[in-house]
């Protein structure tokens, strides 16, 4: 009786002394096991992937992501409105003397302070979005009739906020600047905004 082993620790039952299986049965089953876990990865990733997909902007989104601008049509002294991803971007052609101011304000008098250099890339088009930084209104100023302000930029009627000619808070309850979009001159007569 002391002459049988048991089964798991004969070594003729495709079971090496290091505990391997290198036996037709062990090959099988790993193979098996490398089958049923890629069929498992691919079956999750085709589950997965429609869902991570969806979370991707659709294709209405995406074209608004940037807006081309001609300027070749905007007249010196004269602004226009367009939109990109629903705000309205305010692009003025502004004039010598439009230019001369902003550059002549000491920044110590701007509730946040900056240069008007830093606003604008070609000094006589400034571009901003144009939503007032208070509430969110839209500021007047791209008309020729419209008022704009005891700065010659933007007035905001709802709550009296001032903006001059960089766009640039200079009286009443908005704390910061119009904001500048990322935009980019893509030629001489024509900016990318986004």
């Amino acid at each position: 009786m002391a002459d049988t082993l048991a089964p798991s620790s004969s070594p003729h039952a495709g079971h090496t002394p290091g505990g391997g299986d290198h036996g037709p049965e062990g090959t099988k089953r790993d193979f098996l096991k490398l089958v049923a876990g890629s069929f498992a990865a691919v079956g999750v990733g085709a589950i997965v992937w429609p869902f991570i997909h969806s979370m991707n902007p659709a294709k209405d989104v995406l074209a608004l992501a940037s807006t081309d601008v001609p300027l070749s049509h905007i007249a010196e002294g004269q602004a226009v409105t367009v939109m990109w991803r629903g705000k309205p971007v305010f692009v003025r052609h502004r004039t010598a003397n439009e230019i001369q101011e902003a550059e002549s304000v000491p920044l110590g008098e701007l509730r946040d302070p900056q240069p008007d250099s830093a606003r604008v890339q070609r000094k006589p088009w400034l571009v901003v979005l144009g939503v007032c930084t208070h509430l969110g209104c839209v500021p007047l100023g791209q008309k020729p009739t419209d008022a704009r302000g005891d700065f010659g930029g933007w007035f905001c009627p709802c709550h009296g906020s001032h903006y001059d000619t960089s766009g640039r808070i200079r009286r009443g309850p908005a704390p910061t600047n119009l904001a500048v979009p990322e935009y980019n001159f893509t030629s001489d007569t024509q900016i990318r905004i986004g």
